[in-house]
């Protein structure tokens, strides 16, 4: 099939990229010439796991361009995805002026038939507004082109985006048209099964699921930081709790893990933006309220447990910091827990030399420049190269070199041999035999 990916973030590279590696043939648009360039090249702006290599094959055996013309890709393509950005606006409501501009750009450029596909996250009624753009800007073309306007929620995981779409536990398709969903079930057959997978709903249904689904998984998190919170004050080990009641199969154990609170491009974005269009229907999302105050509190909680043992004036304290991505398996810094928690040392007097695996080319370019220049944050190149000088180590995001470190290295280089642990890695019965000073969330110390 001949598909164009309008947009080259973390969602629209990953579905170009995974069309074409099934054989379709992809042009992929982005406004940004340096970065579709680079791309061309073979480069991969983002790190996401098998993206590399899966570029610079697709694009060696045809099947994957990138342009920065639109007009260039309706030239050949019958499917359009809009993967383009839905950033916050000020009051917390999803941004849809890109959205919009790219329904816009289509309505004065599609040649003949079209499915439209909005795989961007956006509020329910969107569909509608997309397809009312397309419709204008035909008319006043003086063209009368048949499209349908449909929606594909996306559920990929940053760090597993590939593997997410290559094999989706899910995929849904919202579209009352018989013709959208043949082809768009053709489209996704070699990715599902015999379309086993593929649920299809209304075009609204499908973009309520995507906010429903972020939202309840947010609420999980927040319930579970909220327990650990309690759990600190009834002298109660979280980590048995969770135990507990992950082994209740109406529960599960996925996403009831306690740490230093939820970011990235989706969770916060997206709890905001449900939270606002409850409200635009004169409807309290008291549940919603309570799980984006949790986890804003939850951002908090190494800040005030390391202020407890510190006090509030850090000057002269010097602090190792592993992990500034929101998660292992990206580098993605977007609401990370990590910009909490070094604000608060930097702004209380004190310093910070950090180490992440992927993520401290985005530091750099995310943190504020003075922080750097100032000499209040440092980047080591190697982990335990942080350690030196420090007294404590802070654990805030959970990549796999982190895991199982060296506790010999840590207490010879650490100035105290304290830990602070955001993702609750590290038992804290070892640690108190290793002599070591454990913080974690939730945890019995």
């Amino acid at each position: 099939m001949k598909i164009a990916v309008v947009g080259t973030g973390y969602v629209g590279l990953v579905t170009g990229a995974c069309f074409a590696e099934m054989g379709n043939q992809v042009i992929c648009v982005d406004l940004d010439a340096e970065k579709v360039e680079r791309m061309r090249q073979g480069e991969c702006p983002i790190y996401e796991a098998s993206l590399p290599e899966m570029l610079p094959r697709n694009i060696e055996e045809g099947r994957l361009r990138f342009t920065t013309s639109l007009a260039e890709a309706a030239e050949t393509a019958d499917i359009f995805f809009i993967a383009v950005g839905t950033n916050p606006a000020a009051d917390g409501s999803a941004d849809l002026s890109a959205v919009m501009a790219v329904a816009r750009q289509l309505g004065e450029t599609i040649q003949r038939p079209a499915i439209i596909v909005d795989k961007s996250t956006v509020p329910v009624g969107t569909g509608e507004k997309v397809e009312a753009t397309v419709l204008d800007a035909l008319k006043k073309r003086g063209e009368n082109i048949e499209f349908e306007v449909i929606s594909n929620p996306e559920f990929l995981k940053e760090g597993a985006a590939v593997a997410d779409f290559m094999k989706p536990d899910r995929v849904i398709i919202g579209t009352d048209s018989e013709w959208a969903r043949d082809v768009m079930g053709q489209l996704y057959a070699p990715f599902t099964a015999k379309n086993d997978r593929v649920l299809y709903m209304g075009r609204r249904d499908a973009e309520m699921t995507k906010y429903a689904a972020n939202a309840m998984l947010a609420t999980k998190i927040s319930f579970m930081n909220e327990m650990a919170s309690l759990a600190e004050k009834l002298d109660v080990d979280i980590e048995q709790v969770r135990h507990g009641i992950g082994s209740d199969p109406r529960i599960g154990y996925s996403f009831i893990y306690p740490g230093c609170g939820y970011g990235g491009s989706c969770f916060p974005k997206d709890v905001k933006a449900l939270i606002q269009t409850a409200r635009e229907q004169d409807f309290d999302p008291a549940i919603l309220d309570a799980v984006e105050r949790r986890n804003a509190a939850q951002k908090q909680r190494l800040s005030e447990k390391i202020s407890a043992r510190f006090g509030n004036d850090l000057t002269g304290h010097h602090f190792a910091l592993w992990g500034l991505a929101f998660k292992p398996g990206t580098d993605d810094m977007r609401e990370a827990p990590s910009k909490e928690v070094l604000a608060h040392i930097i702004q209380s007097g004190g310093t910070v030399t950090a180490h992440d695996p992927e993520a401290m080319d985005m530091a750099r370019t995310e943190l504020p420049a003075e922080w750097f220049e100032s000499g209040r944050l440092k980047l080591a190149e190697h982990q335990y190269d942080v350690l030196d000088g420090a007294d404590a180590l802070i654990l805030v995001t959970e990549w796999k070199p982190y895991r199982q470190p060296d506790f010999d290295t840590l207490a010879e280089r650490l100035k105290q041999k304290i830990i602070f642990d955001g993702r609750n890695q590290y038992d804290p019965a070892l640690m108190k035999k290793l002599g070591f000073e454990y913080q974690g969330i939730g945890r019995k110390n």
